[in-house]
């Protein structure tokens, strides 16, 4: 035991070096293949007209762009979803081969950008609401002499243009036309004409350049009846909850829920007065944006550990108390999050270059835009709040309840049932701390991020290092050749009050563990409605988890002696490894140990298995420390009497 505990105190201590991991891949590809997307949406109109063409050259690029989005989204990095995309790609390029109506073609061109944005995110909106004075400076400086004063692309320089500049006043084409789309092209420019990248300027002078150019298509008379539709009209203020929402809608789209006058009213209005819409302060989500900029800052001007610690607490603060309710909806964006949060601080700790730092904190905004889309109001159905509670009882209660079963099986064994009720009050204990612990963080105090990654943290690894300890000792009995003799002589002095009041910790500390995050999902599920969905679905995993037990609980019944002792010491084993890998990852979200990422290992949290170095580093060594412990407890002297 001091072995194990020496061996886990060194690796949390070692600051091993680890080769750089792979900067991560630009998401250019992508934010091209929206460009063109959204291009062939609001143009194909113009080229194509009861299945036939009517502007030869409109056509031509259409024809054209369908084959880039094909060629763009296929040299993307490997995702679950890039072969829908290609398959939706393939089937756009179908549809303008075969001049289908312009309808058909742009339905599926923003139902494609779309489904690349949600793969493959980009920065959906500014962190805060954008300057448009200083927009329209930038614009008279950069654009006027091309697109005009006014936005009608009559400037002095538009002349020979081929082909010519946009006019952002043309009313049509603004009805199709969002602020995003106009920031995509302003940060990549648009190949085959005039237009260059200004990727130059920082990302707020282009959102401020996209704001402004954004207005001109629409009327002072019209923002002022747009302020007063949306002070007056909730329906209209909920269609806008963010500025993401702001950037990314279109009139078009806003014609069809309010009609076109009102659409064309609060547009114009919003991207004159985009504040309207800004993210509200209190939001725990624009705090970690806000502290992922300061991390940037701090980051530039060398300060690497003012920069550590405000990413610290970007996620910890700003992400953390909304992980069980992004959980219970969206898991897989839970998880992203979670891995780019960790790159972002292991790139901050390995002194990376500060463009790679930036394109982290860039990646991790646009993952905070889409987890700020999941968790907007909305009404649970029964159904998703059934799944999600019924999973997440389940995933937790299992792990508990199978050390929980084998110290039961254990003392029924060895014939010692007055010890029964220590394990029982532990796991007791343990629910109706659990219970108390939902109280007070609903009606007392807020349970932080840091206290709920240390909770989970130190509590699975000493799980972990008692189960290493057991499952040694159980190995041991299971070679025995006089286990029957030391069940019978050794077992009562073994099984002393002190070993007993250990059985009653270690059923508290592993069942707390687990009943600690189940409620906070729990309390997040609960928040979004679906109330019987939710309570059906925990009901529903206690039966099988009650199932489970009497099924193990019967079985290990039937089994020899030595047998159970060989199959309960594997399981201690597998479980200790786990939970030291769970342990270990806490304690890195928390920022207690350093992060070293290992790009080739996969996450698989049902395993404890997280791609970092220290963590494979301590789960290496538990289980080599299970090795040795199994083998020296097989050999000769192993079976004989425990020494406690």
């Amino acid at each position: 035991m001091q072995f194990l505990l020496r061996l886990l105190a060194l690796l949390f201590a070692m600051g091993l070096a680890t080769p750089a991991p792979a900067q991560t891949r630009s998401a250019s590809e992508a934010q091209v293949a929206w460009r063109l997307l959204d291009y062939v949406a609001v143009d194909y109109a113009g080229a194509v007209a009861n299945g036939q063409v009517t502007n030869a050259a409109e056509y031509g690029e259409m024809v054209e762009f369908g084959g880039q989005i094909r060629t763009r989204l296929d040299a993307l990095p490997s995702h679950p979803a890039k072969a829908s995309l290609l398959r939706d790609a393939v089937a756009l390029q179908a549809a303008i081969r075969d001049k289908r109506a312009p309808g058909v073609v742009g339905d599926q061109a923003k139902a494609l950008a779309a489904a690349v944005l949600t793969a493959y995110p980009s920065p959906l909106a500014p962190s805060f609401p954008p300057d448009l004075a200083r927009g329209a400076t930038l614009y008279a400086e950069h654009c006027s002499v091309c697109h005009g004063v006014t936005g009608r692309a009559d400037g002095p320089g538009a002349g020979g243009l081929d082909p010519p500049p946009i006019a952002f006043a043309d009313v049509e084409r603004a009805r199709q036309r969002s602020v995003f789309g106009l920031y995509q092209v302003i940060d990549q420019g648009l190949d085959g004409t005039a237009m260059a990248s200004f990727a130059h300027l920082p990302a707020e002078d282009r959102w401020a350049l996209a704001f402004y150019v954004g207005r001109f298509a629409f009327t002072d008379a019209e923002a002022a009846e747009g302020q007063r539709l949306w002070e007056s009209d909730p329906a209209i203020r909920a269609a806008y909850p963010d500025l993401a929402a702001v950037t990314l809608a279109t009139p078009a789209d806003l014609a069809t829920r309010f009609g076109e006058t009102k659409a064309r009213a609060v547009t114009a209005y919003l991207r004159r007065h985009p504040e309207a819409a800004s993210r509200p302060q209190g939001s725990t989500l624009t705090l970690a944006r806000t502290r992922l900029a300061e991390s940037e800052t701090a980051y530039r001007r060398g300060d690497r550990k003012a920069a550590t610690d405000l990413a610290l607490s970007a996620y910890l603060d700003g992400f953390e108390p909304v992980e069980p309710a992004l959980g219970a909806r969206d898991g897989a964006l839970l998880r992203r999050v979670e891995t780019a949060m960790t790159d972002l601080r292991a790139s901050i700790g390995k002194g990376a270059p500060a463009e790679e730092v930036a394109d982290r904190i860039a990646r991790l905004n646009a993952l905070l835009d889409t987890a700020e889309r999941a968790l907007a109001p909305q009404e649970a159905d029964n159904l998703a709040s059934f799944l999600g509670a019924f999973t997440i009882l389940l995933r937790e209660g299992l792990e508990a309840l199978l050390i929980v079963v084998a110290m039961i099986a254990f003392l029924r064994k060895a014939e010692r049932p007055e010890v029964l009720r220590y394990v029982h009050g532990g796991w007791v204990a343990a629910l109706v701390a659990g219970g108390a612990t939902w109280a007070a963080a609903t009606f007392f105090i807020s349970i932080s991020g840091a206290s709920r990654e240390l909770t989970e943290g130190f509590g699975s690894l000493l799980a972990a290092v008692v189960l290493v300890s057991v499952g040694i000792w159980m190995h041991g009995k299971s070679h025995a050749d006089a286990w029957q003799t030391y069940i019978r002589d050794k077992l009562s002095k073994a099984l002393s009050k002190r070993s007993a009041w250990f059985l009653f910790l270690l059923a508290f500390v592993v069942v707390y563990r687990e009943v600690f995050e189940t409620i906070l999902f729990y309390a997040a599920i609960w928040s979004q409605g679906g109330h019987v969905g939710m309570l059906t679905g925990a009901l529903t995993a206690v039966v099988i988890l009650a199932v489970v037990a009497w099924a193990l609980l019967a079985y290990s019944k039937r089994l020899p002696i030595g047998r159970f002792f060989s199959l309960s010491s594997i399981l201690m084993a597998v479980l200790s490894v786990v939970l030291v890998g769970k342990g270990v990852a806490a304690l890195q979200e928390a920022g207690w140990i350093d992060i070293h990422p290992v790009s080739w290992v996969p996450r698989i949290e049902i395993l404890g298995l997280y791609p970092t170095l220290e963590g494979l580093a301590v789960q290496l060594g538990t289980a080599t420390v299970l090795v040795i412990g199994f083998a020296r407890a097989s050999g000769p002297r192993g079976g004989g009497a425990v020494s406690r």
